[in-house]
């Protein structure tokens, strides 16, 4: 009992001091900062009484935050217009171009607290590339961000269409549309897979993206995967550039910089990989179970106490030498040592319809697309732990979840393996999928059974693929490092590769793809570049 009393009064003391914080921060802002609030008590009660909960909570930290609710009825909402509930403005007398359809819970709180420090402060803090885009623009967009308050990614990308509309409000509407609370809207616009980004009705955009990529394709009105500054990019000096932001990075970093080496991280894609994807994690070492998003926080809180972390920037170029440079997407950094963390992939099955209906029914993260399917029909493909892990999650949603594996037993471990028998989870043996069909989004998948041949359709809404990884090793070969038949990055027990300098640690170099191994790769990895910079092994000289 007193241990339960300790926890609440730890998690107390934690709510206070996030409260303090954000006080502290909103009482600073010079600008007021005006939301209305318009609800529809007959529809999405669920949504309009969370919008008000969050906004009202947050509203009351500071007086320059006012916070104003009327029905859809109400003469307010005859200016402003809104079309669903639960609908909220910010600073509606000047940014009546921005509007937000849905409740700000979740992941979408961090979007709700960056657009009021955005409004409240009166700065978006932009790059000077990004805002050189937005200048370039010339005509009009309108934007739709759909999002889901259980999407890691969904909150960078909203936060760069904030940035859009709020720097050229004269050019750009935007409304951010909660999948959740309007899965009329998701249907329609064949959004099962989030952040989708539209703008004046064509898709722009699949997934987060770094600034300046969003704003460029927010110009050119199609999703654009390569920004080269047209300034000269800043140059970093470090003794440790690690490229690639998860566990295995992530510790490298922590252990480098407490090595005494200045390190840098790039990470061009979300920070965490493809643990900010993991519904559950239940075997890390001193945590008997916690999201993997939150895991991912607690990891990058620590890291950032050590070292820079550089989000949204894409390594493209690794030039060996005596100084080794590494060219991304934003500046260039001058490093004495290299190490490759980038992970792996989510593997495809590469059979037809699977690209086709990607982002419509086929998705590879259950956390970021599985409220949407709930009390609908689910197929998992896989046998692994992600795969159980996932079925999981997906029936805690209420989704009607079956699984297909091609093998006769499942991969998982024992525990995970009890707990679908307990869930009473359906699993399909010694089948492969087929084919996956569907007009505008999944609809039917065909399987063969590998023993005897037989072919059979199934109706279903969504095809969830769990079925591994393939390593990142593009930018590795580009460079010249070697890799194994596999695929993987060839390297000896110090996490050498065959270029002086350059190293490798984690999913990268295959082996248990398990959170811990990653991590203790990764700061064997930092040791060793320690070591080896003040003692270069090869310079040695051959006796």
């Amino acid at each position: 009992m007193n241990n339960i009393k300790d926890s609440d009064a730890h998690l107390s003391r934690e709510g206070h001091e996030v409260h303090a914080h954000l006080k502290s921060i909103f009482e600073k802002m010079p600008n007021d900062v005006n939301l209305i609030l318009f609800t529809r008590p007959e529809k999405n009660d669920i949504f309009n009484q969370a919008a008000r909960k969050v906004i009202r909570s947050i509203s009351q930290l500071a007086p320059k935050i006012t916070l104003h609710e009327y029905d859809i009825n109400h003469k307010e909402a005859k200016g402003l217009k809104p079309i669903y509930t639960p609908a909220l403005f910010i600073n509606p007398d000047r940014y009546n171009n921005i509007r937000w359809y849905g409740a700000p819970i979740g992941e979408e709180t961090r979007t709700l607290l960056e657009a009021l420090i955005m409004f409240g402060y009166g700065e978006t803090r932009i790059s000077p590339d990004s805002k050189k885009i937005l200048e370039g623009i010339n005509s009009f967009r309108n934007i739709k961000v759909f999002v889901s308050p259980t999407c890691p990614y969904c909150p960078q990308q909203a936060v760069n269409a904030l940035k859009a509309a709020y720097e050229r409000p004269d050019l750009i509407s935007l409304e951010i549309i909660d999948i959740q609370a309007n899965p009329e809207l998701a249907d329609k616009y064949s959004a099962q897979s989030v952040p989708r980004v539209y703008a004046d009705e064509k898709l722009i955009a699949l997934g987060a993206q770094p600034e300046e990529l969003f704003m460029l394709s927010l110009e050119k009105m199609e999703q654009q995967t390569f920004f080269i500054p047209e300034t000269d990019s800043k140059e970093v000096d470090a003794d440790l550039v690690i490229i690639g932001g998860g566990p295995a990075g992530l510790t490298a970093g922590i252990y480098g910089a407490r090595s005494g080496l200045n390190t840098v991280i790039i990470e061009k894609n979300i920070l965490g990989g493809q643990l900010a994807n993991t519904p559950i994690v239940e075997n890390y070492p001193g945590i008997n179970q916690i999201g993997g998003k939150a895991l991912v926080d607690l990891l990058v809180t620590h890291a950032l106490e050590y070292v820079k972390i550089f989000p949204g920037e894409e390594a493209l170029e690794v030039i060996s030498g005596d100084v080794i440079k590494v060219i991304s997407s934003r500046r260039l950094f001058n490093a004495r040592s290299v190490l490759f963390a980038t992970g792996a992939e989510y593997r495809r099955l590469d059979v037809p319809g699977e690209s086709r209906l990607s982002g419509h029914g086929v998705s590879y993260c259950s956390t970021c697309d599985g409220p949407l399917f709930k009390g609908k029909r689910a197929l998992i493909v896989g046998g692994g732990d992600s795969a159980v892990t996932e079925a999981l999650h997906l029936d805690n949603l209420g989704v009607d979840v079956t699984i297909v594996h091609r093998r006769d037993t499942l991969r998982a471990q024992k525990q995970l393996v009890l707990n679908l028998s307990t869930s009473g989870i359906p699993v399909i043996y010694s089948t492969e999928v087929n084919e996956i069909r569907g007009k505008d989004r999944v609809e039917e998948v065909e399987l063969i059974n590998k023993n005897t041949g037989v072919i059979s359709a199934f109706r279903f809404d969504a095809v969830f693929i769990s079925i591994g990884y393939n390593p990142v090793v593009a930018l590795a070969i580009k460079s010249g490092i070697e890799t194994t038949p596999e695929g993987y990055v060839k390297h000896d027990d110090h996490h050498r590769t065959n270029i002086p300098g350059i190293y490798s640690a984690g999913d990268v170099e295959g082996g248990y793809k398990q959170i811990v191994t990653a991590a203790g790769h990764g700061s064997e990895a930092a040791l060793s570049i320690f070591e080896d910079l003040v003692n270069p092994y090869w310079k040695k000289e051959v006796l």
